[in-house]
């Protein structure tokens, strides 16, 4: 299996840990009664830690498919190389290093991880973009 690859198996295991994170973190607030049933019921806002956590899930959906994509189209047209695999690596740990970040409300060094990121999907997606 190549590096980019590998990256994109693991930040599909990073997007199920932040599913579990935001769950935990709700049902802490919530409580397995509530987690347990049928959720019908109006419930208090989340507790700050709980909405970034949120939010931090939420803003990694959004670039995974990208990423996905990414490393795939490389992979299929063969311009995956050293440049993806760096890239795909770029991604995830900045990925890495957004969850907590965020989840601790750490501002600046929150938004220089996503750029990272995003520096990173960019390094992986590029390749397939020159003709």
């Amino acid at each position: 299996m190549t590096i980019d690859l590998m990256m994109l198996a693991w930040t599909l295991v990073l997007a199920f840990v932040q599913i579990l994170l935001f769950d935990f973190a709700r049902t802490a607030q919530y409580g397995l009664k509530w987690n347990t049933g049928a959720r019908d019921e109006e419930m208090p806002p989340l507790n700050p830690r709980a909405q970034r956590l949120q939010r931090a899930q939420a803003n990694l959906f959004e670039t995974l498919p990208l990423f996905i994509g990414a490393v795939l189209i490389a992979h299929v047209t063969g311009r995956a190389g050293e440049t993806t695999a760096l890239g795909a690596q770029i991604y995830f740990w900045g990925r890495v290093a957004y969850v907590p970040l965020y989840a601790f409300g750490v501002r600046g060094l929150r938004s220089l991880a996503w750029i990272i990121s995003i520096v990173g999907l960019g390094m992986v997606a590029g390749p397939s973009l020159v003709p």
